[in-house]
């Protein structure tokens, strides 16, 4: 019974600080589940929260991989992305010294 009393104290402790770290600062999303962890070796709720915590930051991990996959482009799409930027930039600028005046000018003069 004392060891109960005793995890329950520490892991309600870990718990709480991982709780206000949420709006102060510090790494509240590892104290949490570490508080969830310890909460775990005695209560069967504490287990089941974890399991959902894990689960749900495993989603997230997911999906964030699936977007920086679906945003990112291949190598050859970037590099002639870069060349047709780089040669649009040097028309300009030649233009823009060729007729003294605005670059972006597009008026026939």
């Amino acid at each position: 019974m004392a060891k109960r009393i005793a995890i329950g104290i520490v892991g309600g402790s870990v718990l709480v600080i991982g709780i206000c770290m949420i709006v102060l600062p510090g790494p509240a999303f590892v104290v949490i589940p570490v508080g969830l962890g310890i909460l775990g070796l005695e209560f069967a709720w504490a287990r089941i929260w974890l399991k959902k915590a894990k689960a749900k930051a495993e989603e997230m991990a997911r999906n964030f991989r699936q977007q920086e996959r679906q945003r990112r482009p291949s190598g050859p799409a970037t590099v002639e992305t870069v060349s047709r930027y780089s040669i649009g930039r040097s028309n300009i600028s030649s233009r823009a010294k060729r007729t003294g005046g605005d670059p972006y000018d597009n008026t026939l003069s």
